[in-house]
């Protein structure tokens, strides 16, 4: 153990007294490795990380048939870190920043309204949504079935397995009709037919109804998006969500800094009227998509 944390502190992860030879977390330190209920928790990242070189041979062999890699088909631990990574975002944006930032959303929300959560992985955006607002009906859905099974229990931990529900569907093909509010959160850029999903959104919602959906940040020019946070995601592009695009039907293969004008474009192709930036923070952005 003290070889260990020898690493960590010659790595710059931890402190070192040499008085007493004891280690311990600085308050960067601990909010970036230990503290998950803030936004700059990253061991999810790590988790990510592990997850890509275990699937080393896949995605090489995805790199020479063009033929993509599956979300379902990584490892698992894509899955557990991609919640892990996502959570305290949501956790300290969703319902104090990003829900305020949509007209009249919230007002429907408390009083109650149909919902979709499109995506929903492991159901920490959608178990949120229903612990914040519980006159709302709540459905999360995610074409991975071993997913929706995690969802459905974390929801039961959570004492919340009577007030929201999960389903396997896609964004393509999700059921219901005259929903409220539709979210996608860091996903539509992963999927080969962004087109089919956002005509079946539009078909979705109420007359009223609104589409949040949330991206990572990303700005227009290739040469703009040199930092640290565009660093991060278009690695994960390379291995994620490009070959998961390829893997689908649809022809698109977006990657996912893709910017507000060529959102705006797509969505418009499907008859959306209205699309703006709402919100934003380092990692995201917020749109507001209706009608």
């Amino acid at each position: 153990m003290e070889e260990w944390l020898a690493a960590q502190f010659v790595s710059g992860y931890a402190e070192y007294d040499p008085t007493d030879r004891t280690f311990w977390l600085s308050e960067e330190q601990a909010a970036v490795l230990a503290d998950d209920s803030t936004p700059a928790f990253l061991v999810g990242a790590q988790t990510i990380t592990a997850a890509l070189w275990k699937d080393e041979a896949r995605i090489r062999d995805a790199f020479r048939s063009g033929k993509g890699v599956g979300w379902h088909e990584h490892d698992h631990d894509l899955f557990h870190g991609t919640e892990k990574l996502f959570k305290p975002g949501y956790l300290g944006n969703l319902v104090s920043t990003w829900i305020p930032a949509l007209d009249g959303v919230e007002a429907k929300l408390r009083s109650g309204a149909k919902v979709a959560d499109i995506g929903c992985g492991h159901g920490s955006s959608t178990i949120l949504l229903a612990n914040e607002y519980p006159n709302s009906e709540i459905t999360g859905f995610d074409y991975h079935a071993v997913s929706i099974d995690e969802a459905r229990t974390r929801a039961a931990w959570a004492g919340m397995g009577d007030r929201v529900d999960f389903e396997v569907a896609s964004a393509q093909d999700f059921p219901g009709t005259g929903y409220d509010l539709v979210c996608i959160f860091d996903a539509l850029h992963d999927m080969g037919d962004p087109i089919g999903a956002a005509a079946h959104i539009r078909a979705s919602l109420a007359d009223d109804g609104t589409w949040l959906l949330v991206e990572p940040m990303a700005v227009a020019g290739l040469e703009n998006n040199v930092n640290p946070v565009s660093r991060i995601f278009y690695a994960g592009s390379v291995g994620i969500c490009t070959p998961a695009a390829q893997a689908q039907s649809g022809g698109y293969a977006l990657g996912n800094q893709v910017s507000d004008s060529a959102w705006s474009q797509l969505l418009g192709q499907v008859g959306f009227s209205r699309f703006r930036r709402a919100s934003e923070n380092p990692f995201n952005r917020v749109f507001e998509v209706s009608r």
